[in-house]
């Protein structure tokens, strides 16, 4: 018990997240480092919440002999626009063998093989070679199901679920990040998690959209405490849109995924008037562009008034045969059946969806951020993918990455004493967070339905000056009147409580996107500027950096280090 009357439970590697980039992060360190005290940290319940789960689709990985690491490398930099860190999305691609073997080897997971035995892999958008491994189109939860087995198995590794971080904390010289400030929310009580290394992978999430596929329990939680620790951030402005949202009136799960395999498999996209309109924007490869492309084009027919009524275009898997579209795809068959649609027989009304942060900390090969002690893998890094990530390659970097991340804490923690937290920081962080409880005030819902939609119309698929200046004083105005919410005083399970905390985060997280849009005046990947649109390599072959100096957000700019492929080498469109 500090002297706050907080509890603190002190450990050596303190884990943020529990997807595919905590539970490898977990794993690795704990056969790395059998001494080490490990405490694993999840908003949900391990092995059953998070994006990772959901994950249908499948895995880059080069295993073939006629493929090879330089056209995953390749592939990777063209779908990325070229301002990917070339070194980390080097790292994924050589790594990601390794882990593969190592996910059904080591931790039992099982995916679907070739006739001879070997492991079978489908086509993905934007890829030269079939490398994406996968089981059926639930891999992400024979994925994150094995590998919570294996953690259920390690005594060195501790978990709390349905504990939420808060912010991270620094040491009292403010030269260290020493773990970070939890609530449980089942008792709604604070914990300190007292750490010598700390690993934020809470896995993203831009659900302040209104129209998103990420679970319900995101909230861009571990993007908003780096940046509010002052990490540096790159690339924000990139935010993925998934062309294919499943579209369900009334109800929150709209925009949940129809996944990339059924466009790599010859699904056809239509707008309402019948027309095949990917004819239109991608002749030579139609719906297997690259994700960025095929949204917003759909978004473009939906804004000239060829959409669906309910704002929509149509996917139609029937055309690959209703017997293959049950047998390859039988998740998304169930999940449209459970919503009425009938996916195998006829088409299914779908939207661009929010899906990906490709911004966050910038991290290097072994997963440090600009901060001591700190470390980012996941979703909550940024640099792997550039302006634009391949479907494939979202569950490759949080498994490669999240392991690296292991290793690297469990050599960090060797000989390291623990420095003493700031309680004054700590305090500071108590007052903020428990203001609005047993406050008279204003309703948080409407400000949320408005930062949703201002976002999806200002800082969404397709922006400009005067959108994006207008989105971020929204974004301000609203951050205003979140002083003046007022929740109930109870504290157990408070969902309402927990709803201003997710906003308060996204709120950061939007303010920081609008930002860098603004500073990147061109259109690459999944940024595109209406008043700027085309791709500029010559002023624009750059990243874009932003963090939280002295209170203010400070942006600024840096050329793309191209150390692995030459400008000379790259074929820019």
């Amino acid at each position: 018990m500090s002297p706050l009357n907080i509890p603190v439970f002190e450990t050596d590697i303190v884990i943020l997240g529990a997807g595919g980039a905590g539970l490898c992060a977990a794993l690795h360190a704990a056969d790395a480092g059998p001494k080490a005290r490990i405490h694993l940290v999840t908003k949900a319940i391990i092995g059953k919440g998070g994006c990772s789960r959901m994950v249908q689709g499948g895995y880059n990985v080069v295993l073939n002999p006629a493929d090879s690491f330089q056209k995953h490398f390749t592939d990777t930099l063209k779908g990325g626009q070229f301002i990917n860190i070339q070194d980390l999305a080097w790292t994924l691609v050589n790594e990601a063998p390794v882990r593969i073997k190592e996910l059904e080897t080591r931790y039992g997971c099982f995916f679907d093989r070739n006739p001879d035995g070997t492991i079978h892999q489908k086509p993905f958008a934007g890829q030269s070679f079939d490398r994406t491994v996968h089981k059926g189109d639930l891999t992400g939860i024979e994925i994150v199901s094995r590998l919570a087995e294996q953690v259920f198995r390690r005594e060195s590794i501790e978990y709390l679920e349905e504990h939420r971080a808060l912010d991270l904390l620094w040491d009292k010289g403010k030269k260290r990040i020493v773990g970070a400030l939890l609530l449980d929310m089942g008792r709604g009580e604070f914990v300190i998690a007292h750490a010598r290394t700390t690993l934020v992978c809470t896995g993203g999430g831009p659900t302040m959209y209104k129209l998103f596929a990420p679970s319900l329990d995101k909230s861009a939680d571990g993007i908003a405490l780096l940046y509010r620790a002052g990490a540096e951030m790159i690339d924000m402005e990139m935010v993925q849109f998934h062309p294919t949202g499943l579209i369900v009136r009334g109800s929150n799960t709209s925009g949940t995924l129809l996944e990339e395999g059924l466009r790599g498999a010859g699904a056809h996209l239509y707008n309402a008037l019948g027309e095949r309109f990917m004819e239109r924007y991608a002749p030579e490869v139609k719906e297997r562009a690259t994700r960025d492309v095929v949204s917003r084009s759909s978004f473009m027919e939906i804004m000239a008034g060829r959409g669906t009524a309910n704002g929509g275009v149509y996917i139609d898997a029937s055309v690959m045969g209703p017997e293959f579209v049950m047998k390859n795809f039988p998740g998304m068959v169930e999940r449209c059946r459970d919503y009425g649609f009938d996916l195998a027989h006829t088409r299914v009304e779908i939207s661009p969806t929010a899906h990906f942060f490709m911004g966050g900390a910038l991290i290097d090969t072994s997963c440090h951020t600009s901060l001591d002690g700190l470390y980012a893998a996941g979703e909550d890094a940024g640099g792997v993918h550039g302006a634009n990530r391949l479907g494939g390659n979202g569950i490759a970097d949080s498994t490669v990455f999240g392991g690296i991340a292991g290793n690297s804490m469990v050599n960090d923690v060797i000989g390291r004493d623990l420095s003493p937290f700031d309680e004054s920081q700590v305090m500071e962080i108590v007052r903020k967070v428990e203001a609005p409880l047993g406050r008279e005030g204003i309703d948080l819902y409407p400000l949320r339905d408005t930062m949703r939609l201002s976002n999806w119309e200002r800082l969404g698929i397709i922006r400009d000056e005067r959108g994006l200046q207008d989105g971020l004083n929204v974004i301000r105005d609203l951050k205003e009147k979140m002083n003046r919410v007022g929740i109930p005083e109870g504290r157990s399970y408070n969902i309402l409580w927990n709803d201003w905390l997710n906003m308060r985060n996204l709120l950061d997280v939007s303010e920081i996107v609008g930002i860098s849009a603004l500073e990147r005046k061109e259109s690459r990947g999944a940024h595109y500027r209406s008043d700027f649109p085309r791709k500029n390599n010559r002023e624009y072959l750059k990243n874009v950096f932003i963090k939280l100096q002295n209170g203010e957000a400070k942006v600024y700019e840096k050329p793309t280090e191209m150390n692995r492929m030459k400008p000379e080498e790259i074929q820019f469109e």
